[in-house]
């Protein structure tokens, strides 16, 4: 065992699984509950049902909105944790960690540029999950999404609790928005449109199957072109539509809430809820990969195959999966680089 706190570890493990089987309700913990999608996310999950206990954990005084939103009438705790040394605690038996702490992205700002300043978030997180709820979901919101979730896949790994099916990159907000999208053109409820989108979660590996629109989407080729563009950079869009002094945090809250929604329901017992989510995978020869799910008491409980796509959906494929690679080599390059720089690894465990 890699990690310091070995048997506090090993004590974890032996008494999590069991008594999460009949449980409804749960405990989640928002990494980063402070900041402009924390704490709105906060809200919308307080304001939701299944949660027994909300641990809100930021670098700054949580205090203040733990009492706020504890005023809220709905049944369950807050509990706030605050700096650096409260993230254990704050963590410590939660069914599900929600990580949405670290730099917003800022115009012009690369995505390896945005890694160096968030990478250190996914390495800290996943450490503290490894000791404190090694069986808990982990699920990432801090960008750049396609290199966190390889990170901290890799500290789970060195550290001994990796399960694939339990670590999340969420993607939502791209599904969400291409929802908005379509039904805006189409002139018909976002609610009664659904459409997978597949890749990562950063330009062009950001890939809405128009093939797959339900109900049939009528645009052309032209159209599809456009708006595919424009989900792919609705990032940008937002960034510069707040000149530069934040990004797209209501509209991630929303989406963030509506995957942990998802996957609360899956630990529930809950059948049939499916989700898109960057994930370990082998559909493609990218480690990893954002596909549609069905969730389950595991995490996940099935990867749905990938659909017939269009020659332009199978040409756009091609060209993401080498980026994503890269993507993901990067992401695990940092958390090694990170690992052996730590007091807590032995370099010479790392492979």
């Amino acid at each position: 065992m890699l990690l310091l706190g070995g048997l506090k570890l090993l004590s974890n493990i032996a008494l999590a699984a069991p008594w999460r089987l009949s449980r409804r309700t749960f405990k989640v913990a928002i990494v980063g509950a402070g900041g402009g999608i924390g704490q709105p996310l906060s809200l919308l999950l307080r304001s939701g049902p299944g949660i027994k206990e909300l641990a809100l954990h930021d670098l700054v005084e949580m205090k203040g909105i733990a009492t706020d939103l504890s005023h809220v009438s709905k049944s369950g705790m807050v509990t706030s944790f605050s700096g650096e040394n409260m993230l254990e605690p704050a963590v410590s038996c939660a069914d599900l960690v929600v990580v949405a702490a670290g730099m917003p992205r800022l115009p012009g700002m690369q995505r390896d540029q945005l890694m160096a300043a968030n990478g250190q978030v996914a390495v800290k997180v996943a450490t503290a999950v490894s000791v404190a709820c090694p069986e808990a979901l982990l699920a990432f919101i801090t960008n750049p999404v396609n290199m966190i979730v390889p990170a901290a896949a890799e500290v789970l790994k060195v550290n001994g609790i990796y399960d694939p099916c339990r670590l999340f990159g969420i993607t939502t907000l791209d599904v969400v928005r291409s929802e908005k999208f379509i039904g805006d053109f189409m002139k018909i409820s976002p609610d009664n449109v659904k459409i997978p989108v597949i890749g990562g979660h950063a330009g062009i590996t950001i890939l809405p199957l128009f093939s797959q629109c339900q109900p049939e989407f009528h645009g052309d080729k032209a159209v599809i072109k456009e708006m595919t563009h424009r989900i792919q950079e609705a990032g940008t869009e937002v960034v510069k539509a707040k000149a530069g002094k934040g990004s797209a945090t209501l509209s991630m809250a929303f989406a963030g809430a509506r995957f942990v929604d998802s996957l609360l329901r899956g630990l529930k017992g809950e059948k049939g809820i499916v989700e898109c989510a960057y994930v370990a995978s082998e559909l493609t020869d990218a480690p990893f990969f954002a596909s549609p799910l069905e969730l389950g008491k595991d995490g996940i409980e099935r990867f749905l195959p990938l659909p017939t796509m269009s020659s332009t959906e199978e040409e756009a494929v091609a060209k993401l999966i080498p980026v994503v690679q890269e993507n993901a080599k990067e992401g695990i390059d940092f958390a090694r680089k990170c690992l052996e720089e730590s007091m807590e690894v032995f370099p010479s465990s790392l492979p």
